[in-house]
């Protein structure tokens, strides 16, 4: 009996030396994907200085970022936390304390961080909207760095760090590709002549990151965080958007009530941001989401 105790202690002894030296392996590889620099080609984008263009990023600004950096732009406390693995707030930025405006130095930096998802010194940062502002054209994405650099500052020091276990987890894959790994790197993006069409449209759901949660197919679904039990409405023609009409769509944006009476939630459903938009861009976002293949 001594004996069977005495393998099993030493298999049990060697399983946690095993499992010891795979965390160290993945802690050593976490760091190592965190800390890696990146270079990228110098980008088409011009950051104009004109009225009309600052005032069309504050636009795009109001009813894309805002969405998760806060309506002031200032940064939202734990956009991401899990106990135990890491918190990451959604950055300042804005040029006040603790925004990036104060730490970027040139254009080119903005650009880099918005997209390709590095900061100021090559290095990843953990802000997935990179993968949908990859796709903003030349000239939304400078008239955005235009307004950013003009906004109203905001002194609110936000920060975000991985724990150890985080950095295990993300040496393991757990998390998926940071957005630095999984973008394109385009240099040179253009986009659809705004106007009522499909294809404008479907620029704006890309701009709002509709995707995100309603799914690539946007027939919506489960939400993608577990935790949250809350269904994700089926946003295409074969959802109850597919006997709204135009105007009823438009109010529901604006007001954040369904034809039916059942209140957006505000947490899930950024319609004070997407509101703001013109009747024309909803009008357009309106076509694109009926245009979709009923699912």
């Amino acid at each position: 009996m001594n004996k069977i105790f005495k393998w099993i202690g030493i298999v049990l002894g060697s399983l946690s030396g095993l499992l010891l030296a795979l965390a160290l392996v993945f802690l050593i590889l976490g760091n190592m994907r965190l800390n890696k620099t990146y270079v990228f080609p110098t980008d088409s984008v011009i950051v104009p200085t004109d009225d009309a263009s600052i005032a069309r990023g504050k636009h795009i600004a109001e009813t894309t970022c805002a969405q998760c950096h806060g309506a002031d732009l200032g940064g939202v406390g734990g956009w991401f936390k899990m106990e135990g693995v890491g918190e990451v707030d959604a950055s300042n930025l804005t040029t006040g304390l603790g925004g990036v405006g104060s730490v970027y130095t040139s254009d080119a930096e903005y650009v880099r961080a918005i997209r390709h998802g590095i900061d100021a010194e090559g290095k990843p940062i953990f802000m997935p909207a990179v993968l949908v502002y990859q796709r903003v054209s030349d000239e939304d994405l400078g008239a955005v760095i235009a307004y950013l650099k003009v906004a109203p500052p905001v002194d609110r020091v936000t920060e975000g760090s991985f724990e150890m276990m985080g950095k295990i987890m993300l040496g393991a894959g757990l998390f998926g590709k940071l957005p630095v790994e999984e973008a394109s790197h385009a240099t040179t993006v253009s986009a659809p002549e705004a106007g009522v069409t499909v294809e404008y449209g479907e620029y704006l759901a890309v701009l709002g990151d509709c995707a995100s949660c309603h799914g690539a197919d946007y027939a919506g679904g489960a939400y993608p965080d577990p935790s949250v039990t809350l269904p994700v409405p089926n946003i295409t023609p074969a959802g109850n958007i597919g006997a709204w009409t135009e105007e009823e769509f438009i109010a529901a944006m604006r007001e954040g009530i369904t034809p039916e009476g059942k209140p957006l939630a505000p947490a899930f459903m950024p319609f004070e941001a997407i509101g703001k938009m013109t009747d024309d861009e909803l009008a357009a976002l309106y076509l694109f989401l009926q245009s979709l293949p009923a699912q």
